[in-house]
């Protein structure tokens, strides 16, 4: 079987196990609302917010036309992409450093439970990592044998991996410096000489240029977003970086072992492990150093930089091995039985992802089974009112997403509750969020009976609500029934009498 096949097929198999176990979080809500709004309305909302992003929610809107919207449907995406990450991980492997490391490098990547993560989330990353290794391996082969299209396959590449999430184009400063080093690291048979080093340079600009005027207006639009969409990120700090390969890896036992590995296999393979080196460090680096002045440092934005770790852990695992044997010979039984290891003290956090998404994991919101509460309590004429309502917890998101959306599903459970407090919605307002009516006692004259969703763990909720909301409802309602769920509480409020 080729090189690529097994880690693609591995990847798959294990990106697809439990693949809807972990609710959907906040960025998966968000993905949500956003991919399935008609095109024109989800255009516009690039427009106010997520503009960086709009391009995966076109990817998922035409997605979640053809197969729906339940939590496997909204993932499988993410779960094919990262297995095309790993496929195309092994194949350059194979260029680089033999069959046997490719392979290795490959079910290394495979089996990593941040892998398995952000392969079961309706998030770009997964996309970003395929597009990264992917515009790599493109490189490489223009770099070899230059041409028309394949330069105009690595532009094209890059756009991709720009509109699919711009701080990846960090990715441009590994490759410039691999262009500028070609002579030293590429393979004798290129036969490079300064003329056709200065075609190949002027080819890489030429590509690279052609991609970033395609880039030019969702670089000016994202930067006028910029403060809106990271206003929650912490200026990056040193502990940061030591702490980035547990945080991709989603394991810190197992980040370390691919960061030593890692280094063990820059050391042996020389010259060769140059480019996977430079596309791990330098947009590494190049974010942190921008992440200490502009808030920009989050681990998982980095997560396409694991793939080309993996291949300098391939090639130590695979020991020495000529680049020109590219048929697929026995991988030594050390190597396997490292990634086999990697791959058991992986096994309790493997089953920590499929248990809850989020970021803390730590701090989940069970939104399935607040809705659940509502769905089993509720009456004809209810209304549901949220607290907060304006910021990244998108409570009034999760509670749509899980209580009964489809005909049948009404039909059978009955009229959802009424969100009365909406005086715009979210479409009308091209945003994620609503704008609420500005007398809420006005909006809820009509309501016998409210289910308050607020955030956190309340034994009075009333008493925590603010402003005049909170007001209005502890004027006219009462406590009948309050229900603590991980990271949100609902009350059943009935009208005072």
């Amino acid at each position: 079987m080729a090189v690529w096949a097994v880690p693609l097929l591995l990847t798959l198999v294990v990106g697809c196990s439990g693949i809807s176990s972990a609710q959907p979080w906040r960025d998966e809500l968000a993905t949500w609302s956003a991919a399935t709004r008609p095109v024109g309305d989800l255009l516009r909302l690039t427009r106010t917010v997520d503009a960086a992003t709009g391009a995966y929610y076109l990817v998922v809107h035409a997605w979640t036309g053809a197969f729906g919207d339940s939590v496997t449907a909204l993932r499988l995406p993410s779960v094919l992409a990262m297995a095309g990450a790993a496929g195309l991980t092994g194949a350059l492997g194979r260029r680089l450093f033999g069959a046997p490391a490719g392979l290795l490098a490959g079910l290394l990547f495979a089996v990593l439970p941040g892998t398995s993560r952000y392969a079961q989330e309706a998030r770009p990353y997964a996309l970003v990592t395929l597009l990264s290794v992917l515009a790599t391996v493109l490189l490489v082969r223009a770099l070899d044998r230059p041409g028309r299209l394949r330069w105009a396959g690595y532009a094209a590449a890059v756009a991709g991996l720009g509109l699919a999430h711009l701080l990846a184009l960090g990715l441009l400063a590994a490759h410039a410096v691999a262009v500028l080093t070609f002579a030293a690291w590429g393979p004798p048979s290129s036969g490079v000489t300064r003329e056709s080093w200065g075609r190949r340079l002027r080819g890489w600009v030429l590509a690279v240029s052609a991609a970033l005027v395609v880039l030019t207006p969702l670089l000016v639009t994202a930067q006028r977003q910029r403060s809106h969409q990271l206003d929650w990120v912490a200026a990056a700090r040193l502990a940061d970086l030591a702490a980035l390969p547990g945080a991709l890896a989603h394991s810190g036992v197992v980040g370390g072992v691919l960061v030593g590995l890692a280094a063990l296999g820059a050391t042996r393979s020389g010259r060769r492990g140059l480019l996977p080196g430079l596309c791990v460090l330098l947009p590494v680096l190049l974010v942190f150093v921008a992440g200490l002045v502009v808030p920009l440092w989050v681990p998982r934005y980095l997560f396409f930089t694991v793939p080309f770790a993996c291949l300098l852990a391939g090639a130590a695992l695979a020991g020495p091995a000529p680049p020109a044997a590219r048929e697929l010979t026995r991988p030594a039984g050390a190597g396997l039985a490292v990634v086999a290891l990697a791959a058991l003290l992986g096994l309790p956090d493997q089953a920590a992802v499929r248990h809850s998404h989020g970021w803390p994991r730590s701090a989940t919101v069970d939104y399935r089974g607040a809705a659940a509460v509502i769905a089993a309590g509720q009456r004809p004429g209810d209304a549901v009112v949220y607290a907060p309502r304006d910021g990244w917890l998108f409570l009034d998101l999760g509670i749509d997403y899980h209580l009964p959306r489809t005909a049948g599903e009404r039909a059978a459970a009955g009229p959802r509750p009424r969100d009365v407090l909406v005086g715009e919605g979210r479409r009308d307002r091209a945003d994620l969020w609503v704008r609420e009516c500005d007398r809420p006692a006005g909006c809820l004259a009509g309501a016998d009976r409210v289910w308050l969703v607020i955030a956190g763990r309340h034994d009075d909720p009333l008493t925590t609500v603010p402003g005049d909301k909170g007001d209005a409802l502890r004027a006219g309602f009462t406590v009948e029934q309050v229900h603590p769920r991980p990271g949100v509480t609902v009350a059943l409020l009935a009208r005072r009498r």
